[in-house]
């Protein structure tokens, strides 16, 4: 049932606020079915600055797209992964790998 304050809720704008943004979906992508540690993200992504990595990262684990895991280890761990719920934007990140990927063909 759709709630009446939410009814004029646009779909594509509620998604972009959640994937939307310069970083977000490469971050996504570099983590994809993997499990990764800031270090791997920040030399996957080596023009995103580490200020904008780490706020990235903990708006994409408040959203629930991203599964953050710390480890009780000396010098610390931490594991980033995607949620039930993020994994479901890879097949958007596919779709849009492809339309890049033609843009490139078309340009040569």
């Amino acid at each position: 049932m759709i709630n009446e304050e939410n009814s004029s809720l646009c779909p594509v704008s509620e998604a972009l606020k959640v994937i939307g943004g310069k970083w977000r979906l490469q971050i996504i992508y570099e983590i994809g079915d993997q499990k990764r540690r800031f270090g791997e993200l920040k030399r996957l992504i080596p023009s995103i600055s580490e200020k904008m990595l780490i706020q990235e990262l903990k708006n994409l684990v408040a959203l629930g797209i991203l599964r953050r895991k710390a480890y009780k280890e000396i010098p610390p761990r931490v594991e980033y992964s995607l949620t039930k719920h993020g994994e479901k934007v890879l097949p958007i990140i596919e779709h849009i790998k492809v339309f890049g990927n033609e843009l490139i063909s078309g340009m040569k």
